[in-house]
């Protein structure tokens, strides 16, 4: 497991022409840069920051408005998705460390940062979800099985999983999204801009990934408490695709 980190990052310090300058330190914390930054890395802090705020009140209105309901079964999609998105949100954090290490880009280090306090957040409570519910943290069927079992509505859904070249995901292939290990040894070799087009490719990606099996859970699932946090990760997520896009596109 990777440490969690600082659940929410400061606010920018302000100089006095009114730009916010900030940076990384090397613990992850957020400090004072010599430079003004651009407008760019502005709208990126300020996107960054508001979604980890919609994050954290997505949980909370979760929790606290969510009724009593019975326990998932240890083969519903509520435990399933708890499982496998563990393991989804795992290799985020772990890419979002890589990363951190190849480049002093504050842009591309503040986007990491964001994606390890949240997915690391995320995970703590899916881990907790099923513990609540006292089942094991390894299911008793494939990977990803929830995910080809009818909807609500009670509609077979077949998902587009660019991934793995499938209309349809089949349990035990790889999670929608997910990096190969080559991809991730590969990025580890790189330095500077190329690491950072590598790794924004790849958390783009997987990050699509996430919201496929997101929206999948809220299609097959109304648990009060499950549901809020899928949509917490379709509303964050989305945001931060966006930003890594425009990130992506102007270092090409």
């Amino acid at each position: 497991m990777f440490p969690s980190p600082t659940p929410c990052a400061p606010a920018p310090s302000t100089a006095p022409d009114g730009s916010h300058n900030v940076t990384l330190d090397a613990d992850g914390s957020i400090g004072e840069a010599t430079q003004p930054t651009s407008h760019r890395s502005r709208r990126i802090i300020a996107l960054v920051l508001v979604a980890l705020f919609v994050l954290a009140g997505v949980f909370a209105a979760g929790r606290l408005t969510a009724p009593r309901v019975g326990t998932p079964s240890n083969v519903s999609a509520e435990a399933g998705f708890a499982r496998d998105m563990q393991t989804h949100h795992n290799q985020a954090v772990e890419m979002a460390f890589i990363i951190r290490d190849l480049t002093d880009d504050p842009e591309t280090r503040l986007v990491a940062f964001d994606i390890a306090t949240s997915q690391a957040s995320q995970g703590g409570q899916l881990y907790g979800y099923l513990t609540e519910w006292n089942l094991p943290q390894v299911g008793p069927e494939p990977a990803m099985t929830w995910m080809t079992r009818p909807s609500l509505a009670g509609l077979e859904h077949e998902h587009t999983a660019a991934a793995v070249g499938s209309s349809a995901h089949v349990p035990g292939d790889p999670m929608p999204g997910l990096a190969t290990p080559e991809q991730m040894a590969h990025l580890s070799t790189l330095t500077g801009v190329e690491a950072e087009r590598e790794f924004l490719t790849l958390m783009i990606a997987h990050h699509k990934g996430g919201l496929e099996m997101a929206e999948a859970l809220l299609e097959r699932s109304d648990y009060p408490s499950v549901t809020a946090l899928a949509r917490g990760v379709v509303t964050v997520q989305t945001t931060e695709i966006s930003v890594m896009e425009a990130m992506l596109a102007a270092r090409s």
